[in-house]
């Protein structure tokens, strides 16, 4: 990958010499002074002065600010498929609704260019290294931004948005310093993305079918025994509860990423007192591999899949799961034709889509009864059942050193996440994609045709925002609720509930590069995937040399390197701490 960008790489890097050497560098019609993050100094704060507008090309228009000659900038958006009614990711009434508004604006031309939502790391990669990649990219995965800075093919965006900062207020309203600079490094203060914020804390959830629990006289199950009891008796009554298709019966199910698919279960097997130290060294992998367990001489991970391992083996979980990657619908598809006893994932996925969510499929095929619940089912070692996580962050947002325009491309951020703005692209119309309650809360309305909303609340056009942003807490929450029209609204606020509390949150540890995680992101996740594929359908004999043969292979691949620099990076910077705000 290296040999292939370094010709594209080269301009790029002479430039950044010259810049770092006292000269200018011309970027969008603008000119910046030197000095900046690339010598490792702070950037200061400038005031958007006569002056600094000629510089950047810009002329005041009201309480904002236009460009002189138009901008055009390439954005990356999310493509989710057409199944459900969607339209174009790139070209739809909202895609011309922000292109028409943006022109209107700031006199940038705006271009949508699509990227696979389930294989977007993939197609970032070939983009990033054919020198194609859009202006403003977005991606899950922090590692891929940092191979390609290291190889100088993103920019640096400290000399941008903490210089101007008066520019984008909208940026730094939602974002605050804490996002802002979440990834800036302590030492050069270069700012490879901005992390986009979650704006609710409701996690995962355990989702089981109620009325299956109702036909066969079960309580909702409240513990590992009691769910593993309950898993037992949808298989033992398929007939019961299936009828002429009892040989469809899948007690649980889950797809490939059993990492996410069953994260609930190994959470469970994380210790309560885990601390900012521990969940920082063994944090690589998002999904959990490699961290202390609560369970003797044993990852938390390694204790989850024997449990499920036992329940493959006992004929509860779907055979098929190694084999459905995400965005494959065949995992929904049972799911909605009613063959699925109970599953994990993100706290609303029954009731997200409306007319096609799978609570409305399961009411057309089964019955009105037919709904899934959120249960509290895997208390940890403390009797809780938490969620887990560090600073409440979304996506990541970079520029590509291939990005002319910065400052355009920052606007186009900063217009986007305006409050108006922002609630037309998460709500829409009144009276054709959302209704105002009398208390103030929206409510979604199912709509089809042309101005459909693609994904939950357009998040895939709200970049730095994943969920909704309401005056006050307490509307969020009842705006959320009110989002999911075909399903009763207490199963909702009790997902919601149950998928937001108690929790056990870890600090930020900023420590700069960890060069090891250098494109390893994918190469790791994939050898983790296929740790799950081979030790949950062995033998339950055989379950601990097949788990622990690829978790040796997993460490000697990358794994291990990962973990030893974060233990010395957190020993340089916190030292014998175990916490960060210590």
């Amino acid at each position: 990958m290296k040999k292939v960008l370094s010709v594209t790489f080269m301009v790029t890097l002479v430039c950044a010499t010259l810049f770092a050497s006292g000269g200018t560098q011309q970027s969008g019609g603008s000119q910046r002074s030197s000095g900046t993050s690339a010598t490792g100094q702070v950037v200061q704060k400038e005031a958007i002065t006569d002056t600094v507008l000629n510089q950047l090309g810009l002329e005041r228009s009201g309480s904002t600010y236009r460009f002189k000659q138009t901008k055009s900038i390439t954005v990356e958006v999310f493509d989710r498929g057409l199944d459900g009614g969607r339209s174009k990711p790139e070209d739809n009434f909202y895609t011309n609704w922000i292109k028409a508004g943006m022109l209107r604006d700031h006199n940038i031309a705006v271009t949508f260019k699509p990227v696979g939502r389930w294989t977007e790391i993939d197609e970032l990669n070939n983009l990033l290294a054919a020198g194609t990649a859009p202006d403003i990219c977005v991606t899950y995965n922090y590692p891929t931004i940092q191979a390609y800075a290291n190889m100088g093919g993103v920019l640096d965006l400290n000399p941008y948005i903490n210089r101007y900062v008066d520019l984008f207020p909208n940026i730094w309203g939602w974002l605050g310093e804490e996002f802002i600079n979440y990834d800036r490094d302590p030492k050069t203060q270069q700012l490879w993305a901005l992390e986009g914020r979650i704006s609710n804390d409701a996690g995962q959830n355990v989702f089981v079918r109620s009325d299956w629990l109702k036909k066969l006289n079960m309580a909702e199950p409240t513990t590992l025994d009691e769910f593993y009891k309950m898993l037992c008796a949808f298989r033992d009554n398929a007939q019961l509860l299936l009828g002429n298709d009892a040989n469809m019966m899948t007690p649980f199910i889950m797809g490939q990423d059993v990492g996410w698919q069953a994260r609930n279960l190994i959470v469970s097997f994380l210790p309560d007192n885990m601390t900012d130290r521990d969940w920082f060294i063994y944090g690589f992998d998002d999904r959990h591999l490699g961290r202390p367990g609560s369970v003797a001489n044993e990852i938390a991970v390694k204790s989850a899949m024997r449990v499920l391992n036992k329940w493959y083996n006992e004929n509860l979980i779907w055979k098929d799961f190694a084999l459905y990657g995400s965005g494959d619908t065949t995992q929904d598809n049972l799911t909605k034709s009613g063959y699925v006893g109970a599953f994990m994932q993100n706290w609303d996925v029954p009731y997200r889509d409306g007319k096609n969510s799978i609570t409305a499929a399961l009411h057309t095929n089964v019955g009105p009864d037919a709904n899934f619940i959120a249960v509290h089912s895997f208390p940890n070692n403390a009797g809780r059942n938490v969620q887990v996580s560090g600073p409440m962050v979304d996506r990541k947002v970079f520029f590509p050193s291939s990005n002319k325009e910065p400052v355009a491309s920052l606007f186009y951020l900063d217009w986007i996440h305006k409050q108006e703005n922002l609630f037309y692209l998460q709500f829409g119309d009144a009276g054709v994609t959302h209704q105002v309650m009398p208390n103030g809360a929206v409510q979604g309305i199912a709509t089809t045709g042309e101005k459909i909303i693609n994904s939950p609340n357009n998040i895939d056009y709200t970049t730095l925002i994943n969920g909704i942003k309401m005056p006050t807490e307490d509307l969020k929450v009842k705006s959320m609720v009110l989002a999911y029209s075909e399903v009763d609204l207490s199963i909702v606020e009790q997902a919601y509930a149950r998928a937001s509390a108690p929790r056990n949150d870890f600090g930020k540890a900023n420590v700069g590069v960890i060069e090891s995680e250098e494109g390893m992101g994918q190469v790791l996740d994939n050898k983790r995937n296929a740790i799950y594929a081979k030790a949950i359908p062995a033998s339950v004999a055989q379950f601990d040399s097949v788990f622990d043969s690829g978790y040796r292979d997993w460490l000697g691949s990358g794994g291990q390197a990962i973990i030893d620099e974060r233990a010395a990076k957190w020993k340089e910077f916190y030292g014998d701490k175990t916490s960060v705000s210590d």
